[in-house]
């Protein structure tokens, strides 16, 4: 008899009693919700304040004096290692060199995946077999991608340059001459431009296709079909793939180091000294931990003024479903 009585109660309670009830549930509802989420990403939260916001404040600290890794002490001594991050030339060089990289292979990266983006969007039947072939090279190990292009590259007997005799061209000596040590890099950057890819491939699946039947109706061709329709419609993916490539492009060690200078016996070119390489060795070869810690600020600083200045200038190109 008491489930009836309690129904009727309920229903004869007072509409504004009965919204605050159910209101106060739901709050309790999204409060456990709320708890529980919280939870799952608690590792992660841990791990981020502890191994790099943690990392980022005593780096901050130890920049401004000299740490010594035997007594894991600093020496404070103001802004002496941020002074002489202008007087260290090597500091402007591999600066420059990186700069100079950046310039060069973001553009690069940018054009080369977008192409295989498109190419790989028209393949109809076998796509998935096509998609995987594409993106193993980007699973490749470092290691083993730098020696691959140790042979092709060799201007002796390497196979780009014996391609080259072919049509009478005299390859360059790509690992030696300064000149082409930076697009020898590049060259070794883009087999690995898979994940740039992929984001511009589902950009372009999301393409209405409406669109290229209308401006073909009008006699768009298919430059015009480009232009008007593609470049605006992945313009998101873009910006994104350019912000993410020159936050990478200024950190680039692997492919220079291991081509370069894990090998200390013989003498490098100058015209591979990028920045992170040279934070590097002051950091676990010189042991100038508070010198490598305002480069690493430094490196951070920059990265952040040409993030700020792509999004401000970046963002006008960017167009969204909801404009008119």
């Amino acid at each position: 008899m008491g489930g009836p009585r309690q129904a009727t109660d309920t229903q004869s309670e007072p509409p504004r009693r009965r919204m605050r009830r159910k209101s106060a549930v739901r709050d309790r509802y999204d409060k456990h919700e709320a708890i529980a989420g919280y939870l799952f990403i608690a590792p992660w939260i841990i791990g981020f304040l502890v191994f790099t916001a943690g990392a980022m404040i005593y780096s901050l600290y130890i920049s401004f004096g000299q740490y010594n890794l035997a007594t894991n002490t600093t020496r404070v001594t103001g802004f002496d290692n941020y002074a002489q991050l202008f007087d260290d030339p090597r500091v402007g060089v591999s600066l420059g060199n990186t700069l100079f990289y950046a310039v060069l292979a973001v553009p690069l990266e940018i054009v080369f995946a977008l192409v295989l983006a498109m190419l790989l969007n028209r393949v109809g039947r076998g796509a998935g077999i096509f998609r995987t072939l594409y993106y193993l090279p980007k699973m490749t190990p470092p290691v083993a991608t730098a020696a691959m292009f140790f042979l092709l590259l060799n201007g002796n007997n390497g196979a780009v340059n014996q391609f080259l005799r072919i049509f009478g061209i005299q390859g360059p000596q790509w690992l030696v001459d300064p000149a082409w040590v930076k697009p020898s890099i590049v060259i070794m950057t883009l087999w690995t431009v898979a994940g740039t890819m992929v984001i511009f491939l589902a950009a372009l699946k999301n393409v209405p296709g409406e669109l290229y039947e209308v401006a073909s109706l009008d006699g768009a061709g298919p430059v015009r079909r480009f232009f008007s329709i593609t470049l605006p419609m992945i313009s998101g993916a873009m910006f994104f793939n350019v912000i993410v490539l020159s936050i990478a492009a200024f950190q680039v060690f692997d492919q220079a180091y291991i081509l370069f200078w894990r090998d200390q016996s013989n003498a490098s070119p100058e015209a591979s000294l990028f920045y992170a390489i040279y934070l590097f060795q002051q950091a676990f070869r010189q042991f100038n931990f508070g010198f490598a810690a305002a480069m690493a600020w430094l490196l951070f600083v920059l990265i952040m003024i040409v993030t700020v200045i792509q999004v401000k200038f970046g963002n006008r190109f960017v167009y969204y479903e909801g404009d008119r």
